[in-house]
């Protein structure tokens, strides 16, 4: 860029500010600015900023955005930001890179505001969650935000299991939206849940508690089994609901694939709908008070051994409780009594309501 041009803008400039200050306010360091391409050299490109000016981008700002700087021409029309106010040699020095990243972000910021849906590709992974790219921006998809259908299932929570699982998701498409984004930060969070979430709401109207449902076993953990029983909606049976009678594996009695038949027990407000197996079946403690009387003699299998007491089995579905302080400690009823064993018990009282039989063992 020639002296006589650098002398022609800045006496533009001047004569702007003696003729109207009301009309010319003076640009800052980190502000957004736009002109048109009025030159270029070997590692450098001028920019006519009308008033405020000649901008220029060279250095590390035209290295870092060389790849860009190959396509536009003179006269184009282009957008950078103002690293430095004034060089030595009157120019505006630009950065097209972090003007480029700030945009990125406020469109980021606008696609959060609006909730807009959008594709990413997800490009790898770690113990946490999912890594991708969103306007050019580098994002992250936490575990916590994955919709059921791909949320790592793993047994005890082993993480280097659930980082081979997330793995596999590497190369995919997910919908997501934009959960939170914070340029100061560098902090960009997308979520597969919220995509889903107005969908899921639109299915979720469908049900109702109280609701009987077919579906399939999608995944047997401790705390109970996934079903699936609407293409956009997974629900839980904890195990408590699986049977009526004491239940410590859920595998015992569920595998993945099974069809099944399942009652709304819950849809709470965030969506998470909770469903029961044995609200389905009779309950067997129904009458129980005409079986069973304070003071009978029952005979029954100790099935488990706890620290607070021992499970009996009294029939196929009805278990009762042995308290520990019919021994007065753990020790002395581990050594009274012994899982398998078939014992002769009194039955001390029955709470059909409460699914309740406390018994004594004699002697």
């Amino acid at each position: 860029m020639n002296t006589a041009v650098q002398t022609q803008q800045k006496n533009v400039v001047k004569e702007a500010l003696r003729q109207d200050k009301s009309l010319f306010q003076l640009p800052k360091e980190g502000d957004l600015v736009e002109g048109n391409i009025i030159g270029r050299e070997s590692g450098a490109l001028y920019i006519d900023l009308g008033a405020h000016g000649t901008g220029v981008i060279f250095g590390k700002e035209y290295y870092q955005a060389q790849d860009l700087l190959k396509k536009v021409k003179v006269g184009e029309k282009i957008s950078a930001k103002i690293v430095l106010l004034e060089n030595e040699d009157g120019y505006r020095e630009l950065s097209l890179k972090e003007a480029g990243e700030e945009m990125s972000w406020n469109v980021l910021k606008q696609k959060q505001q609006t909730g807009e849906l959008i594709d990413v590709r997800i490009t790898d992974a770690n113990r946490g969650g999912l890594m991708t790219e969103v306007e050019g921006m580098v994002g992250f998809l936490p575990v916590s935000q994955l919709t059921p259908a791909h949320y790592p299932r793993v047994e005890g929570g082993d993480k280097e299991k659930i980082l081979e699982e997330l793995k596999k998701f590497i190369g995919q498409i997910f919908h997501v939206r934009v959960l939170d984004s914070i340029a100061k930060e560098n902090k960009l969070i997308v979520s597969e849940k919220a995509a889903e979430n107005d969908a899921i709401q639109v299915s979720l109207a469908k049900y109702k508690v109280g609701d009987v449902v077919e579906g399939t076993i999608t995944g047997v953990v401790d705390f109970g089994a996934f079903i699936k029983f609407d293409p956009l909606i997974e629900g839980l049976i904890h195990i408590s609901e699986l049977d009526w009678q004491l239940i410590e594996n859920p595998r015992d009695v569920v595998s993945v694939g099974d069809k099944v038949q399942a009652k709304i027990v819950d849809i709470s407000a965030e969506g998470r709908v909770s469903l029961s197996l044995k609200a389905l079946k009779q309950d067997p403690w129904t009458g129980m008070e005409s079986r069973f009387k304070k003071g009978d003699n029952v005979s029954g299998e100790i099935k488990r051994v706890h620290s607070y007491g021992a499970l009996v089995r009294l029939d196929e579905n009805i278990q009762g409780l042995l308290h520990v302080s019919e021994f007065g400690d753990e020790e002395a009823m581990r050594k009274a009594i012994h899982e398998g064993e078939t014992r002769d018990f009194e039955v001390l009282s029955i709470d059909s309501k409460e699914h309740r039989i406390a018994l004594k063992l004699k002697a």
